[in-house]
């Protein structure tokens, strides 16, 4: 992460994100260059798959990484993963983002794309969901003109297009599922398939049960709700359209063919019964809506995850797997 040197006796701090990434009175803001420790990956995944950067977004200096499985076979299935963060932090280079989408290649032989996007409280919503709808752009160029490139060529399937995400990555993978749902003409060749929402951050003014439960370890809802300050647009409520799917100026559901879609969250989670909510939501109005909970699971359990070959994520890549198996015809 960048830093801007700043005294903190100029101005008073705003808001303050565990130290690691203050907001100055004067709109300045203070992000500090974090010393991630690197978790305990099996080597055999890493054997398994390469990775490369990709610049996809020139004006704003956005890259994806792009991984894909050594024993590579034409027509594989790609999968896009957005990171999470609260819309604050988070990058395609964050040990436990890389990670899991190597495991995510290797463990289900396909592609992965993980795009970077610029990030709040610098670049308020709808900053992130334009730069995720950029990155599929760029997917969608290489559809109709990358065959000469060496790391896309005919390997990928254009046609079996997934898009997944992780708490706020998982907000965004909604946001795109109402703005492309399958089959939309503007991205040909691209074909989106299915959505999969990972404990996906959505808001409300009106506080749910699970909200005001105990705190996780890494949650707790004070956080939450600073993320939402630092991330909508200024002078919003968490009702805003990019917080609640289904606030007051929230687009209707209804009529948008945004389904298939898989929710997976964590049965402690603060988020867990908006998720529900939102899948509940979906089914009464006749989407093709999977909600999986893991009972005691707290947030990130999957991602944050020391080792990648744990039970649980093995049995959440089975879940990604069969949800991708169903959708592809």
């Amino acid at each position: 992460m960048s830093s801007l040197n700043h005294n903190d006796n100029a101005h008073h701090v705003v808001e303050d994100c565990m130290g690691v990434l203050k907001l100055y009175s004067d709109g300045t803001v203070f992000r500090s260059n974090i010393q991630f420790k690197p978790i305990n990956q099996n080597n055999h995944d890493n054997n398994l798959v390469l990775f490369e950067d990709h610049l996809f977004h020139k004006k704003h200096n956005l890259h994806l990484r792009l991984y894909k499985p050594t024993t590579t076979s034409t027509n594989l299935p790609i999968i896009f993963f957005l990171h999470g963060g609260g819309f604050c932090f988070g990058s395609r280079t964050w040990p436990h983002t890389h990670a899991f989408c190597t495991h995510l290649a290797a463990s289900l032989h396909v592609y992965v794309a993980t795009p970077d996007y610029r990030l709040a409280p610098e670049h308020r919503l709808p900053a992130a969901v334009e730069d995720a709808v950029e990155a599929v752009r760029w997917m969608q160029r290489k559809g109709l003109h990358g065959s000469g490139d060496t790391w896309i060529g005919d390997y990928i399937d254009f046609d079996r297009v997934f898009i997944m995400g992780d708490s706020s990555g998982g907000n965004i993978a909604h946001q795109l599922a109402v703005r492309f749902g399958l089959g939309s003409r503007e991205m040909e060749p691209v074909q989106v398939r299915g959505y999969v929402l990972l404990a996906p951050f959505f808001g409300g003014e009106v506080r749910t049960k699970s909200e005001e439960g105990p705190p996780e370890q890494m949650l707790n809802l004070d956080m939450l709700d600073r993320f939402w300050r630092l991330s909508i647009p200024v002078g919003e409520t968490r009702d805003h359209p990019l917080a609640n799917p289904f606030g007051p100026r929230s687009p209707n559901l209804e009529d948008v063919e945004l389904d298939p879609i898989l929710v997976i969250v964590g049965g402690n989670e603060l988020l867990k019964d908006r998720a529900q909510d939102y899948a509940t939501r979906l089914k009464e109005i006749g989407k093709n809506i999977e909600y999986i909970e893991f009972e005691g699971k707290e947030h990130g359990f999957f991602t944050h995850n020391n080792d990648p070959h744990s039970e649980v994520e093995e049995e959440v890549m089975q879940l990604i797997r069969q949800f991708m198996l169903q959708n592809s015809n």
